[in-house]
């Protein structure tokens, strides 16, 4: 006997601004809960040092995640010089104090060692895999395991102000990048160590700062919601980013109401425009309803490679 799906079928990408603290995963389940969402994912973690932006994508928002996590970001780190610790922010033990003894020259100059690309070597307090296991686990139990270099891209890094011991400064990223190891990296260029006591992220791809949403404004809005006596939905739902917007970097197919049959069934379809090896976002109709993404495959043809669930609810093409 099927399982009966917990929650309601609802689509979409939140961008919440998550609170310091908090793990990623528990934000997760509070916006899946408070929207009662049969389905939901966060779009890569934020340590729980960290505030900001973490787009939660729900229903079949989710099956399109992965394109948000390999995203550029972008960061505000408040970095404190004289101190290096073992997990290199503030949640972590001072293992080192030295006193600030680098000129304005080396600072600049430092700075710019890290801009562009190069190679870092990951944090064992983070969450990448050895044998199944994310290293911080090896690390809380005093086990060091050996990590290799990986190369990073770091666009921009914008000096923001030194005060007294305090550095800030603007990173834009490409994914993988940890601004812990290059704050930690930072400090022993400098001669003094550093750790960071504050990361906000301010940007994922493309979205929109100004659209984020935090967990208390999002129960506030439940309270209202109940204060009114309407559904909770009718409030929260209209936060909701539409879920193509993780992949609207890709080139759009759109295709006509007689092909989006055959494509929805699995079956490649011919089409213009396609480009060998390149991800295309497909539409269907007039209304470009946003069906899933697909590639050329070795015949030529648009070959569907993730579509999303066309609901009894929501059909405005025919698919039979």
């Amino acid at each position: 006997m099927a399982r009966r799906s917990r929650g309601r079928f609802i689509d979409g990408i939140l961008l919440l601004d998550k609170d310091t603290g908090m793990s990623s995963n528990f934000a997760l389940q509070r916006v899946k809960r408070l929207f009662n969402a049969a389905k939901a994912g966060h779009t890569g973690a934020l340590d729980p040092l960290a505030t900001g932006m973490l787009p939660i994508c729900l229903g079949e928002a989710t099956k399109f995640s992965q394109h948000l996590l390999d995203a550029d970001k972008r960061y505000t780190v408040t970095a404190k010089l004289g101190e290096r610790t073992d997990t290199s922010d503030s949640d972590g033990e001072v293992v080192q104090t030295r006193p600030l003894m680098f000129t304005e020259e080396l600072l600049m100059t430092s700075l710019d060692h890290f801009r562009g690309e190069t190679m870092q070597v990951p944090s064992m307090y983070s969450a990448l895999k050895h044998q199944g296991q994310p290293l911080y686990k090896y690390a809380r139990e005093g086990i060091d395991i050996p990590r290799e270099a990986r190369p990073i891209n770091v666009f921009e890094l914008n000096f923001i102000s030194l005060e007294g011991d305090e550095l800030t400064l603007d990173i834009h990223c490409s994914k993988g990048t940890y601004i812990r190891t290059i704050i930690d990296d930072l400090g022993e260029m400098l001669g003094c160590g550093a750790h960071v006591i504050m990361l906000r992220r301010t940007q994922v791809a493309q979205y929109p700062y100004a659209r984020m949403v935090s967990l208390a404004q999002l129960n506030e809005m439940m309270s209202q919601a109940e204060a009114e006596g309407v559904e909770s939905a009718s409030i929260l739902d209209p936060l909701l980013l539409p879920m193509d917007t993780a992949v609207s970097q890709f080139q759009e197919i759109n295709l006509s109401d007689s092909l989006a049959p055959y494509l929805m069934n699995g079956n490649p379809v011919q089409v213009a425009g396609l480009m060998a090896d390149e991800i295309v976002r497909i539409t269907i109709g007039d209304t470009h309803k946003f069906v899933g993404i697909g590639s050329m495959n070795d015949d030529g043809m648009l070959a569907p490679k993730r579509l999303i669930v066309i609901r009894e609810d929501e059909i405005d093409v025919s698919l039979n």
